[in-house]
């Protein structure tokens, strides 16, 4: 049995780490950047699990060949293959799994079942993605906005798109990172307002303006963030969500509203022409692909804060 902490830390929500955690994991990316074989042997004979609801290319092969660069081994689960809350409760899996392995990364739909394999879990869990947030994208996200702009307090992101879990992770990353914030949705595409207080409970001093003008949001922005239009499981509003966006577009057009020095980053996958213009998103490719290689070294450094540090 995997040796476990007397007092575990799960990263479900960025709201469950502090100011200071994320500067430290910021620094600590920082030199697992630079240095790709630090740690090298941090994970030797651990075993962590990755749970997949749903397919996934940056966040399965990020933390699988991050653990592996840590010294740990990788084990893929498919939901299909154990069926949580289906075949066996949350409760019974998390007790069992977190019996066999040292942390739990978990990519699903629902918001639920991330919390409740914390709950139960003896070891730590990281939430890969659910339908309210995605905390190591984001956390991944700052790094990268530290590599181009250094220093991130009164920083202006504009986010364009659907108020969608990866809006909610930013509300709260940029409310820890002392970013101000706008985003710009289509009306009833708004993030939950349940995020919005909490980021403003974070970070009190920080601007948060939330629009239905994008253009209005996109004034003197340093960031320009989009995401694509209909999430997986939403394939069936796809059709009318095009229309509902179709403004909404980040193109040539709206980053002329942006600070001159703008950049533009993208979560990924891309559908071009439709969240995000082929020539904006050629033009900053090799900052969104930065943000792409980033999840690597943002994820071992959870990894080793979470699982590593006594």
């Amino acid at each position: 049995m995997p040796e476990i902490k007397t007092k575990k830390t799960d990263l479900i929500s960025i709201a469950d780490i502090t100011s200071d955690w994320l500067q430290e994991l910021l620094s600590l990316t920082k030199n697992i950047k630079s240095n790709p074989h630090l740690k090298s042997d941090a994970l030797s004979g651990k075993s962590i699990a990755l749970i997949f609801a749903k397919p996934s290319l940056r966040t399965r092969v990020s933390f699988e060949v991050g653990i592996n660069q840590l010294g740990g081994q990788p084990v893929t689960i498919k939901m299909d293959e154990i069926s949580v809350g289906t075949r066996e409760n949350v409760e019974d899996i998390a007790n069992v799994l977190s019996r066999y392995v040292s942390g739990i990364v978990i990519r699903t739909f629902e918001h639920k079942q991330v919390e409740e394999l914390g709950k139960y879990s003896l070891v730590p869990v990281i939430n890969g993605l659910s339908d309210e947030e995605h905390p190591c994208q984001i956390i991944s996200d700052l790094f990268t906005i530290t590599e181009i702009f250094k220093d991130l307090n009164g920083l202006k992101l504009t986010y364009v798109g659907d108020g969608n879990n990866v809006a909610h992770s930013l509300l709260l990353g940029c409310a820890l990172a002392n970013i101000n914030i706008s985003i710009a949705t289509p009306k009833n595409y708004e993030p939950s307002e349940e995020f919005i207080l909490t980021a403003r409970k974070l970070n009190p001093k920080i601007k948060i303006e939330i629009t239905n003008d994008a253009h209005a949001a996109a004034k003197n922005a340093h960031i320009l963030y989009t995401d694509v239009w209909a999430s997986m499981g939403q394939e069936k509003e796809a059709e009318k969500r095009k229309k509902d966006f179709a403004p909404y577009q980040i193109n040539n057009e709206l980053v002329s509203h942006a600070d001159k020095n703008a950049v533009v980053l993208h979560c990924l996958p891309a559908h071009k022409e439709q969240e995000i213009s082929a020539s904006v998103f050629d033009k900053y490719s090799k900052f969104i692909y930065r943000q792409a290689e980033n999840r690597l070294h943002a994820q071992k450094a959870i990894l080793l804060k979470l699982i590593c540090e006594k």
